[in-house]
């Protein structure tokens, strides 16, 4: 089984372009409780918090292998990024 707190440790890269987006810091899951995506936050945030207000957001579906360190995700950088509220 795998938990939240053990994702969060796990790196996230992109299989397209070998880009390394950072670490898991949430999690999103529709009405229903299922995953919906896992958010990485955009570089130059401090501990998620302070900095950019961007975000990328990657779909479920877009991610191809969870390892023991890393999770690797195959999407287009400029369709994931978010701006935050």
């Amino acid at each position: 089984m795998l938990k939240i707190s053990d994702m969060k440790q796990k790196e996230v890269i992109n299989i397209r372009d070998g880009c390394r987006f950072g670490y898991l810091c949430d999690m999103e899951m529709n009405e229903e409780g299922e995953l919906k995506s896992i958010i990485v936050p955009c570089p130059g945030k401090v501990f998620g918090m302070f900095g950019v207000e961007k975000e990328y957001h990657i779909p479920w579906d877009d991610i191809s292998k969870i390892g023991e360190d890393i999770i690797l995700v195959d999407v287009d950088v400029e369709k994931i990024i978010v701006k935050c509220d």
